[in-house]
């Protein structure tokens, strides 16, 4: 079991944003102060994802952070970021 949850927290979140966005730039410093690689969604070069995104979080706002096993944040604190990062064995 620990070998399945290591290899679905192996795929990296994924980061729908924009750069105009001031949070989505303070969740995106997070993770690369923290060494966590994650795939960005930019919205404003991909703009017909943002339905995606909306459909994960539920609203229209961002970042929405998406991990493999399903969890998703919208317009997370560091503190909150961190502590799912860090519960998914992505961060130390």
């Amino acid at each position: 079991m620990l070998g399945n949850v290591a290899a679905v927290n192996a795929s990296p979140p994924v980061v729908y944003g924009a750069e105009w966005c001031k949070d989505c730039r303070r969740s995106k410093a997070l993770l690369t102060r923290l060494g966590v690689d994650h795939v960005d969604v930019d919205l404003e070069a991909e703009p017909e994802r943002a339905a995606e995104a909306e459909a994960l979080s539920g609203r229209k706002r961002i970042p929405v952070i998406h991990f493999a096993d399903g969890l998703v944040l919208s317009e997370p604190s560091d503190a909150d970021l961190e502590q799912a990062l860090r519960d998914r064995g992505l961060a130390s």
